[in-house]
């Protein structure tokens, strides 16, 4: 597949949208900015092409598998990726049963298909995934256990069918690392906020310690991601559920040209974000449930120092056709964000449920910094959120202080055709910085019912509203 240099692509996305609305806007006044920005977003989608693969197939069950859900299957499955990778490429077939597992190492040219009655159960015990292996957590990249299924500068991968990941973490495994008792931890047990976790990891990160210094794994509480391809180019994730997950589910890092079709995430453990592209480019994820533990899709773009080092924004990325439930946001910009988002598209999406927070959230604060910018929504149907249908958050904490130098720029945000039941506690919410205010956030054909307070609004230019009802009064 040929490769279209980034900052040329990016160029080319940008004159062409600017160049749709200029024309639409002189054949049509009423033509919106939404509207004709999403010739852009199917530009992107065009981009991205599917992995082809050779009509070859390699049944794990001829390489020794075992599908009683206790015979620890990890060198039968990676000897049939192996196999089929050196051969030229093919599909890796996992039939109908139950097959434990350690970690799944996919390579290039390989489809891994998971047939309808597969079930892919990932062992509880934790040395299944060592030795350590290059990984990132929250934003900064580490050794640490490896993810359940994991690719590593690998082109033309492909994990399909209709079965199952399971990850079986619970409050009987990987969860109660995370430190909070809901999830199964029990005082005096060590957690990833002890100071050999994440205090470490975070001073590494400020020091720009080597990453291959940065190791943890056995005797430390970090989660390992579900998903994870790395440095990986041209990435299909199609039909298949993820469940049980320890961490966040599918993580796509460094990568570019990648798409994300017809799966279903349900998995409520902590940190449990459904999809989060990472200092990635291309990405078009569609036609998916997330029914999740944290937010449903997060766009990042690292944290803090590294972010801004490593500096590879994420960018070209088209929501499209999914459904959200269960989450903390529908779709997140943040809070990792130091190499800044931009170019974001999301039409064509409900999201409903009295667990899901918000619908799209951008959060950063002054130790992130980062910019997001140009961040289309159409067509969107919200049943039911708790706090607000858009919310803009430049004063992001959890842990710690969360005051720094690095002032976040955000601007270009426009929803249209948005109808909203149930608001919350606010229609839009957005908290901006007064050196260097929110800018050109604009609502156009919005219906929001059910907000306490309409609009809450510091540091921002004035909304544009046009055509927009809030609680039953126009904007």
């Amino acid at each position: 597949m040929k490769i279209i240099k980034s900052n040329l692509f990016y160029n080319l996305i940008c004159f062409l949208a600017i160049g749709i609305v200029f024309s639409s806007c002189k054949e049509n006044k009423k033509t919106t900015v939404a509207t004709s920005a999403f010739a852009a977003a199917d530009t992107i989608i065009a981009s991205i092409k599917n992995p082809e693969f050779p009509d070859k197939t390699f049944n794990i069950m001829d390489f020794g598998a075992v599908a009683d859900g206790v015979t620890n299957n990890t060198e039968a499955i990676n000897k049939a990726i192996d196999s089929c990778s050196n051969s030229g490429g093919g599909k890796v077939i996992i039939p109908s049963g139950d097959f434990l597992t350690g970690p799944i190492v996919l390579k290039s040219n390989v489809n891994l298909h998971l047939e309808e009655g597969a079930t892919v159960l990932f062992s509880k015990d934790k040395n299944d995934y060592l030795p350590v292996v290059l990984t990132s957590y929250e934003g900064t990249e580490m050794m640490n256990y490896s993810p359940l299924v994991r690719a590593y500068k690998q082109k033309n991968i492909a994990v399909t069918g209709k079965g199952v990941f399971d990850g079986q973490a619970g409050n009987d495994n990987w969860w109660p690392m995370n430190g909070n008792k809901r999830f199964g931890y029990q005082e005096g047990e060590p957690s990833q906020r002890d100071d050999h976790n994440l205090p470490r990891l975070r001073k590494m990160n400020e020091n720009n310690t080597p990453v291959a210094e940065r190791v943890f794994g056995e005797g430390h509480q970090f989660r390992p991601s579900f998903f994870e391809p790395f440095e990986c180019e041209n990435v299909l994730v199609q039909g298949v559920t993820f469940t049980n997950a320890p961490f966040w589910i599918l993580h796509p890092m460094k990568c570019n040209y990648v798409r994300v079709d017809g799966v279903t995430v349900r998995s409520h453990g902590p940190n449990n974000d459904g999809c989060d592209p990472e200092f990635s480019k291309n990405v078009h994820i569609d036609n998916c449930v997330f029914d999740t533990g944290d937010d449903c899709i997060a766009i990042k773009s690292g944290r803090n120092d590294e972010g801004r080092r490593i500096n590879i924004p994420s960018e070209n990325i088209v929501v499209e056709n999914c459904n959200m439930k269960d989450g903390h946001g529908g779709v997140v910009i943040g809070s990792e964000i130091s190499a800044g988002v931009r170019n974001v598209y999301v039409r064509n999406c409900k999201m409903d449920s009295p667990e899901l927070e918000r619908a799209i959230r951008i959060k950063t604060n002054t130790i992130r910094g980062g910019f997001v910018e140009n961040v289309f929504v159409k067509n969107i149907q919200v049943g039911q959120v708790k706090e607000a249908v858009l919310k803009i958050n430049t004063y992001y904490a959890i842990y710690d202080n969360q005051e720094g130098h690095f002032i976040p720029s955000i601007k270009n945000i426009h929803l249209e055709d948005v109808q909203v039941e149930n608001s919350g506690e606010y229609g839009i919410l957005i908290k901006g910085r007064s050196d260097n205010p929110v800018k050109n956030v604009t609502l156009t054909n919005v219906t929001i019912k059910g907000a306490k307070t309409p609009v809450s609004v510091e540091n921002s230019e004035p909304i544009v509203f046009k055509n927009t009802t809030i609680n039953g009064k126009q904007y």
